[in-house]
């Protein structure tokens, strides 16, 4: 029987992770969904599976406990369950940065659709900065795009503060694997006084799931944490990804 596998994140004011976590539980088990979903003060991350009934009670359930009048997720099928268990955990952040004035709940950098990312990095005017580790990075990237070195993303913001200056770096464009960790460093940049910024919507997942390879700017692979594999145009899977990755924070 193919699995339905879901990925989303919301950012927003969540009062009370232990008692979602707590009536989201039961519900995902009963319905046989396996994964995980992260839950903190500034929103959600998750990664779930299922037969297809059975997520999406889950995923409404979420929608409705959370108080959210929408919840947009990525579609993707299995032939056999990828999660071992479920695990839903309550974190001080739904990803790691360590700057709580950072949110992406009050204001983010411009979307840019995969459609109208080329002309963007292509403009020499523009930074592209690739936000991911330095592992992801070496697996593939965008031309013209940055590697800043860091090892987490929670390093991030040193690099921003010690390698850029907002008035020399008038325009900046950001990319990260499905666009969760771009929120928080568009929301972090504006903060800091950069005035144009701007970020893949959907992440190098839409765009290669939309941008053909004859038109694409993209070399290399992508890595996926939660299947530990390399995806390429099409989000064909290339090969296994890197033995010790680290986390994807």
């Amino acid at each position: 029987m193919d699995l339905t596998v879901a990925a989303f994140y919301a950012f927003f004011r969540l009062e009370d992770p232990s008692a979602l976590k707590a009536e989201l539980l039961p519900i995902a088990e009963t319905n046989g969904v396996r994964g995980t979903l992260l839950l903190a003060p500034e929103g959600l991350n998750g990664t779930l599976a299922g037969p297809e009934a059975g997520l999406l009670t889950v995923l409404e359930a979420i929608r409705t406990a959370a108080g959210l009048a929408a919840l947009r997720w990525k579609r993707s099928s299995a032939e056999t369950m990828p999660f071992g268990r479920l695990k839903i955990k309550v974190k001080r952040e739904i990803v790691t940065f360590g700057v709580p004035e950072a949110d992406p709940s009050q204001r983010v950098g411009t979307y840019v659709a995969p459609e109208a990312w080329n002309a963007l990095i292509q403009d020499p005017e523009v930074l592209v900065i690739d936000t991911r580790n330095g592992f992801e990075v070496a697996a593939g990237s965008f031309e013209r795009a940055v590697d800043p070195g860091t090892r987490s993303f929670g390093e991030f913001p040193a690099y921003v503060r010690d390698k850029l200056d907002p008035k020399q770096h008038k325009k900046v464009a950001m990319f990260c694997t499905g666009g969760i960790r771009c929120e928080k460093a568009t929301a972090f940049m504006l903060n800091e006084g950069f005035a144009d910024v701007y970020h893949l919507e959907g992440g190098i997942l839409a765009y290669l799931e939309k941008i053909p390879p004859e038109q694409s700017l993209w070399h290399g692979g992508c890595f996926i944490f939660d299947e530990r594999v390399l995806l390429g145009h099409g989000l064909q899977v290339l090969g296994p990804g890197p033995e010790n990755p680290g986390k994807n924070g």
